[in-house]
């Protein structure tokens, strides 16, 4: 088959490899869509200690299941299924409570198992007892199972915050997770949106998305306005949905009393951020993380998808084939768009 491997630090080859033998508990799949997370892009230049070259990336995916083991019985052939990310190991205390995503194994689809940059994709059994993979309606494009996975992790991050009626919203990062975290947010009864961005070209789609509000924190204040437009009380809830430390910080002296800050994008390894924790103390603030998502979520994504609460079409941006991966990676890097999606077998939109 057919797949893009990393080969070394900033280097990724597509080319000719053996097509993955599966065993009596596994499945396979014929990967005809995967999108590029911004975590491709940060292993791709950085790497990651779960994964080692030559390895194939991609866990934003959907296919068609083309072969299955003698022992599978929950999956057959044609099945139409969309791929997650984190896959619990099914064993350790995490993963029995439900949080399989804090598994410490730490498991995921593109990291320690193949991913789906490739035209085919194995599951073994621990994906296929445990793991996201859960079956898409003929009404769902391949290109909108692959966004199942970010708007899982959207799920979970919501999850946390509790987001209740009336309550007003910052969201700090207006790229595709902070422009999906917009939609759930209002189905969950918040009723005024505020987008923060550096650069304002991402949040012309962000008032497409929904937002009440947009805030260029290169061009002014991002506290000052968020005071501004919240009467000076602050906001209730607050997702940092980028990677600069300065936003952490910042989330702390633009919530309101009791309001509740999730710390969603990850920053770059080895980051550190000054908080006046103070702030947390006499503003009574609720300070949480979220990380990925666990398969309920994933499924729960499948079934907002098929219903277009939210529609997530309008955040696929950019289609390359497998053989243009280089220019897939670097249109997602420069941020000329939204989710860019790969079609290894070239024919799904």
């Amino acid at each position: 088959m057919k797949a893009a491997v990393l080969e070394a630090l900033d280097r990724i080859t597509v080319k000719e490899v053996p097509t993955p033998q599966i065993g009596p508990d596994e499945a396979l799949v014929k990967v005809r869509s995967c999108a590029v997370c911004g975590s491709d892009i940060r292993i791709f230049h950085h790497g990651n200690n779960r994964v080692h070259p030559p390895a194939i990336l991609g866990h934003e995916s959907a296919g068609e299941i083309v072969e299955v083991g003698a022992n599978v019985t929950a999956f057959k052939v044609g099945d139409r299924v969309a791929l997650g990310a984190d896959v619990p190991c099914g064993e350790c205390a995490f993963c029995k409570a439900g949080i399989g995503n804090n598994c410490q194994i730490n498991y995921a689809m593109g990291y320690q198992f193949q991913g789906s940059f490739a035209e085919y994709v194995p599951l073994n059994k621990t994906m296929l007892s445990y793991g996201p993979v859960h079956r898409i309606p003929d009404s769902m494009t391949y290109d909108e199972g692959a966004l199942a996975e970010p708007l899982a992790c959207v799920l979970n991050a919501v999850e946390f915050t509790n987001i209740k009626l009336g309550d007003k919203v910052v969201i700090m990062g207006a790229g595709p997770i902070g422009c999906m975290i917009i939609p759930v947010a209002l189905m969950s009864g918040a009723t005024k949106i505020i987008v923060i961005n550096r650069s304002p070209g991402r949040l012309e789609f962000a008032k497409t998305a929904g937002a009440d509000v947009t805030i260029c924190s290169s061009q002014e204040d991002q506290v000052a306005r968020v005071l501004e437009e919240t009467d000076g009380l602050g906001a209730d809830v607050i997702f940092t949905a980028n990677p600069t430390p300065q936003s952490h910080s910042d989330a702390l002296k633009m919530a309101k009393n009791r309001g509740r800050i999730n710390l969603f994008g990850g920053l770059p390894a080895g980051s550190t951020v000054e908080l006046e924790t103070n702030i947390i103390h006499y503003k009574e603030l609720t300070v949480t993380g979220a990380h990925g998502s666990v398969p309920r979520h994933h499924a729960q994504a499948i079934e907002l998808i098929r219903a277009h609460r939210p529609d997530i079409r309008p955040f696929i941006s950019h289609h390359f084939p497998l053989d243009q991966i280089a220019d897939a990676f670097a249109a997602a890097e420069g941020k000329a768009g939204l989710r860019v999606v790969v079609n290894p077998w070239g024919e799904e939109r």
